[in-house]
């Protein structure tokens, strides 16, 4: 575990990507209007990648002595305080505030990962799901895996289904299963290449629990796009990216059992994409409820730095220097009758 100086200048060396103008210039005139102030503090931490930082999700199937103390040399504390709502005992997670990268740990067939790096940010969704043992649990937009990882770090449902409609990112979601997830649990685990807006109609009110991690217009990496036609391109297919998320979102409600949750996730800063889609379903679907995460927000306050403003059903985290998580956006939503 011992992470020089030499992998932090090799990390920072090879993070001196380009900045794709065309796609700074257009987050500037959407994001100035709808984040209003804290858009150039946000600006600063997207366009420098070498203050980025990766939190340590613990592997509780893999045996790892040493990994905590080591971590704890290094400045890592446990990124999630243990008053929140629902953190589960076997869910460990660290982060530290100085940037830099855990070193990762390759793929071995055969031999389970210690650890997931990740964004912090990125975990929200999973403790606002707040699944519990033995309930049937559909990941729609699985790829590339980390989520689906770190919901069994939390409990073990009945069955899980992990979803990833592209072809490409299925091999890498069931790479990411294999590395960390144990023969006997694997058993447990579906992995599907559906089209993630028909699995409501293929498995109607079928599970307990529902994540929506949607494809989205991923502000960190659009903003690194090294082909400037393809950014142009990315931001023309934009506009269509709202409508996708929603009927992604209408199927996840219909494959809900009455009383089932769901969480809706992006990890833009989008309002198209995030609060305008959750309002659109909260309007469209009768049946279907918003649910008050605002404990869990006030919970992690100190790790991570929100949008004021939003409904107590969501939250946006904005990254900023030295809490420099998200963007992520999380929405919780219930379904409350067929």
């Amino acid at each position: 575990f011992i992470h020089s100086l030499k992998l932090e200048k090799k990390t920072k060396g090879k993070l001196q990507k380009q900045i794709c103008q065309v796609v700074l210039d257009h987050f500037e005139k959407q994001y100035a209007a709808e984040l209003g102030d804290a858009w150039s503090c946000v600006r600063d931490v997207l366009t420098s990648p070498w203050c980025w930082q990766h939190a340590v999700l613990l592997n509780r199937f893999s045996q790892s002595p040493g990994l905590e103390s080591s971590l704890a040399e290094q400045g890592y504390h446990p990124a999630f305080p243990a008053a929140l709502p629902y953190l589960p005992a076997a869910f460990r997670c660290y982060s530290r505030t100085a940037p830099g990268r855990f070193p990762a740990q390759k793929h071995q067939p055969g031999r389970l990962k210690e650890y997931y790096l990740l964004n912090a940010a990125s975990l929200l969704p999973v403790l606002a799901l707040e699944v519990q043992d033995g309930e049937d649990v559909l990941d729609l937009c699985a790829a590339p895996g980390g989520k689906s990882v770190a919901i069994l770090q939390c409990a073990c449902p009945g069955h899980f289904h992990c979803n990833e409609y592209d072809d490409l990112r299925s091999r890498w979601l069931e790479q990411t299963i294999e590395s960390f997830i144990p023969g006997p649990l694997i058993n447990l685990i579906t992995v599907s290449k559906l089209d993630g807006r028909q699995i409501g109609d293929l498995q109607p009110e079928f599970y307990d629990k529902v994540l929506v991690d949607a494809p989205c217009s991923n502000d960190r990496s659009w903003l690194f796009s090294a082909d400037p036609q393809q950014a142009v391109l990315r931001l023309m297919q934009r506009k269509q990216l709202s409508s996708l998320q929603f009927e992604l979102l209408r199927s996840a409600v219909k494959a809900l059992r009455p009383g089932g949750s769901l969480v809706y996730s992006t990890c833009t800063l989008s309002k198209a994409e995030n609060s305008d889609v959750v309002d659109l379903i909260l309007n469209s679907c009768r049946n279907v409820m918003p649910v008050d995460i605002s404990g869990m927000a006030r919970g992690v306050s100190q790790e991570f730095s929100f949008l004021s403003g939003t409904q107590q059903h969501e939250l946006l985290v904005l990254p900023e220097k030295g809490r420099v998580w998200g963007p992520m956006y999380v929405a919780k939503l219930k379904k409350v009758s067929s």
